[in-house]
């Protein structure tokens, strides 16, 4: 058994799921006093001071300890309990037949939900090949394009179907930005006995996957050790015949920041691009996210918002979102003169967007009159929270930014986090009347500004 301590690293991110899982009391009382004191496989042992301890644990707190374990996305998926000073274990969980599926991939990007058209078939019948037969044909798969033309989308849609369809498979979805920060994390913030047990534990999780998709590779650019970590991973699950599937803003001989051997194994796979959408695809994509509104969308408006909307299909998505907004906030059917004053509402005379970032947060803290520190900071109070999540739903329904950009207003958050605030306000909007009250409330203030 290691010593007590060494494991932190891990245990610590599960403690914080788990203070949203459970009272403060009762984090308080139990989980602050266990202590990580091994990894064995898949699990994590914990220790706890008493029997009485355990049995609490045991029948009231498994589940959710079990939640946040997934949640915390930390390299293992379930525990095991041990009373201090006794060799046997008090909790043992059986072993699993499956693997646990990545907690941070968005299950509405699949391939039903993805728009083909002439700019992405390709690249379309790439990934869903990957999907039904990984590592079988196109291993690395390289997807590029430029913002807001699908590629989180595709990537992802690969790891619900393997997920879906094949559940004893290690698939590991990761941002680059969270695979650089856990890399440098090891290699330049760890200090002490568990500097080289953390490094090791995390080498392993990302070197035992049976598929490994990573988003944005070029955040990896400028950064040595980095790439030197990524390179060995890289060349290790290929040689085990592991699938790797990897998403870029650039092709990989423009990512000129790389190193060389690093850009040719990208290379020596296969290579798509996303195209942006003709017009017709556009179309479809509008009609696909109207429906997805649950709204129905005259021909000719879908024509209006299509025409000069950019390559951009997020614009093309916030320009469908203001022109229904405008119709239930003014109680009109959708029409093309709707469609063009809601696009004016929100363009100024220089014909730049007037909500901006800034604009959403300052309605948001006004609103619920909090400080604008409070939103972007750390703070778990859920008078906090709920506004902080409501302040991603609204940049997300109102501004065409990446993802990656909003959580960086939002204090550095992962896209991960923004993703997980915009689904939650959207399903409490559907079952709190308040929340609901609360958002359009919001996007009438930022609206009329």
């Amino acid at each position: 058994m290691a010593e007590k301590g060494n494991f932190d690293f891990i245990y610590n991110p599960i403690k914080q799921k788990m203070q949203e899982l459970v009272t403060p009391i009762t984090y308080t009382t139990y989980i602050e006093k266990l202590t990580p004191v091994d990894v064995d496989g898949r699990f994590i042992v914990l220790e706890t001071p008493t029997e009485t301890f355990a049995k609490y644990i045991t029948g009231t707190l498994a589940e959710k300890m079990r939640e946040a374990i997934i949640k915390a996305d930390v390299g293992v998926s379930d525990f095991r309990l041990k009373v201090e000073g006794s060799d046997g274990f008090a909790f043992n969980a059986p072993d699993e037949e499956f693997a646990a599926p990545p907690a941070n991939i968005d299950k509405k990007y699949t391939f039903d939900s993805f728009v083909v058209g002439k700019n992405n078939e390709f690249v379309y019948a790439a990934a869903l090949s990957v999907a039904d037969d990984p590592a079988g044909t196109y291993n690395p798969l390289f997807i590029y394009g430029g913002t807001g033309l699908g590629k989180t989308h595709l990537i992802q849609a690969i790891a619900n179907k393997i997920v879906a369809e094949k559940p004893d498979l290690k698939v590991i979805y990761v941002t680059c930005e969270q695979f650089v920060n856990e890399i440098i994390d090891t290699m330049f913030t760890s200090r002490g006995p568990d500097a080289r047990d953390k490094s090791i534990k995390l080498r392993q999780y990302y070197r035992t996957a049976d598929v490994l998709i990573i988003d944005d590779i070029q955040f990896i650019e400028n950064k040595k050790a980095v790439q030197e970590e990524f390179f060995h991973t890289f060349n290790e699950l290929v040689s085990k015949g592991k699938q790797i599937v990897i998403s870029s803003d650039h092709p990989p001989k423009e990512l000129t920041a790389l190193e060389e051997r690093l850009r040719t194994r990208f290379s020596g796979g296969l290579l798509f691009d996303i195209l942006p959408p003709n017009f017709e695809t556009k179309i479809a994509i509008l009609k696909r996210k109207a429906f997805e509104k649950k709204c129905i969308v005259p021909e000719d408006v879908l024509t209006f918002l299509a025409q000069d909307s950019g390559d951009d299909v997020r614009t093309l998505e916030g320009r469908l979102t203001k022109v229904i907004f405008a119709s239930k906030l003014h109680e009109e059917p959708i029409s093309v003169a709707l469609a063009r004053s809601a696009l004016s509402e929100a363009v100024s005379e220089s014909g730049k967007e007037e909500i901006t970032e800034e604009s959403v947060l300052s309605a948001v803290t006004s609103y619920y009159r909090i400080a604008r520190n409070d939103i972007v900071g750390k703070s778990k109070k859920k008078e906090v929270v709920i506004p902080r999540q409501i302040c991603c739903f609204l940049m997300c329904e109102l501004l065409s930014l990446p993802l990656i950009s909003i959580g960086k207003v939002l204090g550095g958050r992962d896209h991960t986090t923004i993703l997980y605030s915009r689904d939650k306000v959207e399903e409490m909007c559907r079952v709190n009347e308040k929340i609901a009250k609360d958002v359009d409330d919001i996007k009438n203030i930022i609206l009329k500004k």
